[in-house]
């Protein structure tokens, strides 16, 4: 199973995972053109594509979504709360419903109920094989329904949006800052701390902070903090950026076998502009 992170954060996001011949896109919040190029720097093309999952109906997570369908026709899946709330409806949708597995190509994915600002927001378990990819953004808390299903994760991409102090501190208006740290906003560095401290196992091979703000945050401080509860252990975290494609990779196989085989890489490709 390849990972391959094009983008994450306020400005776009965008997860391409393969396995088995699949290749399924989880949101497309940067445009086409950008897609496009981050998919070249890792040897893809978004004719290669099989399905698009959408997390929710926010312009960061949906803005190439329209063009990129009416160049390239993919079986979509969202929850029926996301397809209403879209501006622009894709024809002959899938309706996800949280906690229900379906099938796409080689991959299984099971939808999970998060909670955010958006009409019916989820994240993803994405299983191939023995490997199992935890997806989780734009949530303002961990529910035990959320911790209880990212369990026995071998890869967790996991929201790490802000610094509490730089939050708190920083320049944003009151009512945002409330928003964001509120428990239908994003998560801290803390909270994905203490995410990871309750879902560490001895099978967790890496751990990705995702969705990072440019402005409250900093891939130092979010990778501190995740690492905290990590300690002694061998699990690699990394953050995960907005301009820099990021690909990671687990060998498919029996754990009796031994430890995942995982691979993080330098940056794909430099920054491509808006």
């Amino acid at each position: 199973m390849r990972i391959a992170i094009l983008a994450s954060g306020s400005g776009g996001n965008a997860v391409v995972v393969e396995a088995g011949g699949t290749r399924a896109l989880f949101d497309c919040g940067v445009t086409v053109r950008q897609l496009e190029r981050r998919l070249g720097a890792i040897g893809l093309a978004a004719t290669e594509l099989d399905a698009l999952f959408l997390s929710h109906e926010h312009i960061d997570h949906v803005r190439g979504t329209e063009l990129l369908l009416r160049r390239r026709p993919l079986q979509v899946l969202a929850t029926a709360g996301t397809l209403a709330a879209m501006p622009w409806k894709p024809g002959g949708a899938e309706v996800l419903v949280s906690g229900r597995e379906t099938a796409v190509g080689e991959l299984r994915v099971t939808p999970l109920a998060t909670s955010h600002d958006a009409r019916e927001p989820v994240g993803f378990v994405v299983r191939h094989a023995s490997v199992r990819v935890g997806l989780v953004t734009d949530t303002g808390c961990i529910s035990a329904a959320l911790l209880e299903a990212l369990s026995g994760c071998d890869i967790l991409l996991l929201e790490a949006n802000h610094d509490p102090d730089m939050l708190r501190f920083g320049a944003y208006p009151w009512p945002l800052k409330q928003r964001i740290a509120s428990d239908a906003g994003h998560l801290s560095n803390t909270q994905a701390q203490v995410a990871v401290e309750r879902l560490a196992h001895p099978g967790l091979r890496m751990v990705v902070g995702m969705h990072l703000s440019r402005e409250n945050n900093r891939p130092e401080l979010a990778r501190r903090e995740l690492e905290r509860p990590l300690v002694g252990g061998d699990v690699r975290v990394l953050a995960a950026t907005q301009d820099d494609p990021l690909v990671v990779s687990a060998k498919d196989g029996p754990r009796s076998g031994g430890p995942l085989a995982l691979f993080d890489g330098e940056p794909a490709a430099a920054a491509d502009t808006p």
